[in-house]
């Protein structure tokens, strides 16, 4: 049977999954969680000029930090792929399409008078106008899940492996254009096919290492030592490297998901998994107001303890943002509204990638 196939025989499997799969949000709320950190740490190293304890981590997550999104992001998609183009379209780019003109414009917002001071008004509003063509800070990522969605289902007739192929060829090209949309989409768009067209084995993947949390746990140190090593010897850039890495580490989560979801620990993760585009969006005002605070008032020497609060906020503040915009009926922060959508809400997925 060919992989399509497999995925065709396998949507009962899909369909029975309920509202939501536990070790699929324990997976993304490590993913969302390592993001964030990326981004709290490698920031205020930049503006402190030196490094913390908090880089080992980052440097160690960043050969499968994306690569797990990405590939999550497209684990459901066999469920909805089918669907008349309307509906495909609302969910999949009108919805993410809305909250990056949103969230561009707020985080625009926040930084056009440092770039009004620099360059003058008229530079900083064309930069505005950029950033829809030059995916703006930290929001590249939902930039480019639409651009995902729409190239897997106008390539449904084209052979799965062929694209497959192509698609890690890309990737180990290692894509250097300076435009990111462009760049991105080469690095990563093979984790996201992966995710589609090999959704039952994934699923076969989480089902074995519930079933065997032994071996399970073994295989994780394994890939643990592995990983690390690599980093420090400074492959893990290496052309095909860099791809085996990407995928050993999303199963790496996959299997540390599940595992998390066996036992039900770490609670939090799942909440931030099921939540992740609210943090994903709201991070970076909590991020970037607590690292200018601590590191202009200096109460605590220590860079790489003012990385881990950082990101702690980042991740706490975001979801904080959420619940006071739903407070005070600013919905529309996080929730789109029913005039920003083109199809019948009743259509909607059971569950959308990378929400």
């Amino acid at each position: 049977m060919t992989p399509s196939g497999t995925i065709a025989a396998s949507r009962g499997h899909h369909a029975a999954a309920a509202a939501r799969v536990d070790w699929v949000d324990y997976a993304k709320g490590i993913c969302i969680v390592m993001v964030v950190m990326m981004h709290s740490v490698l920031g205020v190293e930049l503006a402190a000029g030196e490094t913390g304890f908090m880089h080992v981590l980052v440097a160690f997550a960043k050969p499968f930090r994306m690569p797990d999104f990405f590939l999550i992001s497209g684990l459901f998609l066999p469920l909805v792929i089918d669907r008349d183009w309307r509906t495909y379209l609302d969910r999949k780019v009108v919805h993410f399409a809305y909250f990056y003109v949103v969230w561009v414009t707020i985080q625009f917002g926040f930084k056009a008078p440092a770039f009004a001071a620099e360059t003058g008004w008229r530079d900083a509003g064309l930069l505005y106008l950029e950033s829809f063509i030059e995916p703006f800070g930290t929001l590249w990522f939902i930039y480019l899940l639409p651009i995902f969605f729409i190239v897997t289902k106008l390539t449904r007739r084209i052979s799965p492996l062929a694209i497959w192929i192509v698609a890690a060829a890309l990737e180990t090209a290692h894509v250097a254009t300076g435009w990111t949309a462009i760049d991105e989409f080469c690095a990563r768009f093979v984790y996201f096919y992966s995710g589609y067209l090999f959704a039952p084995y994934v699923f076969a993947l989480s089902d074995r290492a519930r079933n065997h949390s032994a071996w399970a746990l073994a295989a994780l140190a394994a890939w643990a030592l592995i990983n690390a090593s690599v980093v420090a010897l400074g492959a893990s850039e290496w052309k095909i490297v860099s791809l085996v890495l990407g995928f050993a580490g999303a199963c790496a989560i996959i299997t540390m998901g599940t595992l998390l979801a066996r036992i039900r620990w770490l609670n939090f993760l799942r909440f931030c998994g099921a939540h992740s585009i609210v943090i994903y969006l709201g991070f970076f005002l909590p991020m970037a107001a607590t690292r200018t605070l601590l590191l202009h008032t200096g109460i605590i020497p220590d860079i790489g303890t003012v990385s881990l609060i950082v990101t702690i906020v980042g991740v706490i503040g975001s979801l904080a943002i959420w619940q006071a915009a739903l407070r005070l009926n600013a919905d529309f922060l996080f929730e789109r509204p029913d005039a920003f959508w083109i199809a019948p809400k009743n259509a909607a997925p059971v569950l959308q990638a990378a929400e």
